[in-house]
């Protein structure tokens, strides 16, 4: 019976897809390797481990919208979920290594792009959890399947640097926010109001510049 083994061996950003992804190299690996392995069908949740490394005080104030003030993060800091990925790995024997394809978005509604956004550099601490089904061929060459246990698991540290020329790649100098239908309203009402030719010049209207570019 299949024991599979896994852990990611570099993450990468997809050039030139439809959308933001990375590419985790994952090693796969069977317990015996003369083993035959036809399919498996693999189900992945992918945590972030936000304990699992430290944040200089920037980061902290960068956070504050997800975890509130620094003396709080003894109760707000707890793993978060980032997101579900699955891949379909080929027949293999031993070994096999293949690319888990993770969507990403750059959405600030989502509390993963807050995250990985107030993050200067360093690396992410994510967590793997595998599920799923393995189909292999038994002594007598019939086909069985077996389910994936549900203790496998990989950690990975992913380098923020990664994440943040992706997005620079895609939305180069831009953000993304997704703003409540009426609040985007009174928005367009008041830009066009006002005879505002851009969206940046409209938020620029209504938000006061910093104290120091005021100061120039």
């Amino acid at each position: 019976m299949p024991d599979l083994s896994f852990r990611v061996e570099q993450a990468e950003a997809v050039p030139f897809a439809a959308s933001p992804m990375l590419a985790f190299k994952l090693h796969v690996e069977n317990a015996n390797p003369e083993e035959a392995i036809h399919t498996v069908a693999l189900r992945i949740q992918i945590q972030i481990e936000v304990t699992r490394r430290q944040y200089r005080t920037e980061d902290q104030e960068q956070l504050l919208d997800l975890f509130g003030d620094h003396d709080r993060w003894s109760r707000t800091l707890r793993p978060m979920l980032w997101t579900h990925a699955s891949v379909v790995i080929p027949p293999f024997t031993g070994v096999a290594v293949v690319d888990l394809q993770v969507p990403c978005t750059f959405d600030f509604n989502i509390a993963a792009t807050k995250y990985f956004h107030a993050l200067s550099d360093g690396e992410v601490p994510l967590l793997l959890m595998f599920s799923g089904s393995t189909f292999y061929a038994d002594r007598n060459g019939s086909l069985q399947v077996t389910p994936i246990s549900w203790d496998k698991e990989t950690r990975f540290r992913l380098p923020v640097k990664i994440w943040s020329e992706m997005m620079d790649f895609y939305y180069p100098n831009s953000a993304w926010l997704c703003l409540r239908r009426d609040v985007f309203e009174r928005l367009l009402e008041y830009k066009v109001r006002n005879g505002i030719p851009t969206w940046e010049e409209t938020f620029e209207s209504v938000i006061p510049l910093p104290k120091e570019e005021v100061a120039r």
